[in-house]
């Protein structure tokens, strides 16, 4: 077994884990510091994967942005709410439960069939990449690759989503200013 499998597993077992963790708690402040490591794990599986670009734009956008935000909005919120949360009891068998466990393992069957079906070592898509010499190898620069891509092939779906951002975020702060009364 290589390096590379063991961090993989190591990765993937503290990621399925403190992902189960996260869903499965009913405290609100260790489900967000698990969530944090779930993230990390998540980035560390990319940079296995050479995709070193999205790994950085994980932990840039979703531990610094988003955990942080999730962060202020439990410390904001009041405490009234939190304990209320906290309190609520939950059936250990319920409908709500039983299909979202149907659904979990409809969606594992899926998952197991796909990968058991396909031949991951022989793809026909990589085989032809590694034949036209246009496989990414391990010292390419995947930022380089998406900078080009994104200013030739794809500039018009990269701009058509820059505008509908600006657009979302124009709408967010319309609907979030406070609308003066007169008394």
């Amino acid at each position: 077994m290589t390096l590379m499998r063991i961090m993989f597993y190591v990765l993937a077992v503290v990621v399925i884990g403190s992902a189960l963790f996260v869903a499965g708690s009913k405290n609100l402040v260790r489900s967000i510091f698990m969530f944090f490591i779930t993230l990390f794990g998540l980035a560390g599986l990319y940079v296995l994967c050479m995709a070193d670009f999205i790994a950085v734009t994980q932990i840039v956008i979703y531990v610094g942005g988003v955990l942080v935000l999730i962060l202020f909005a439990f410390m904001l919120s009041g405490k009234e709410n939190l304990e209320l949360v906290q309190k609520q009891e939950s059936k250990f068998i319920s409908l709500g439960k039983v299909l979202a466990l149907l659904l979990a393992i409809l969606f594992f069957v899926v998952m197991v069939n796909v990968l058991y079906k396909a031949d991951a070592d022989h793809l026909q898509w990589i085989q032809t990449a590694q034949h036209n010499f246009t496989a990414l190898r391990t010292h390419d620069s995947t930022v380089e690759n998406i900078g080009i891509n994104l200013m030739t092939r794809y500039l018009l779906p990269f701009e058509a989503i820059s505008i509908l951002l600006m657009m979302a975020l124009v709408g967010a702060a319309h609907l979030a200013r406070k609308e003066r009364t007169d008394a």
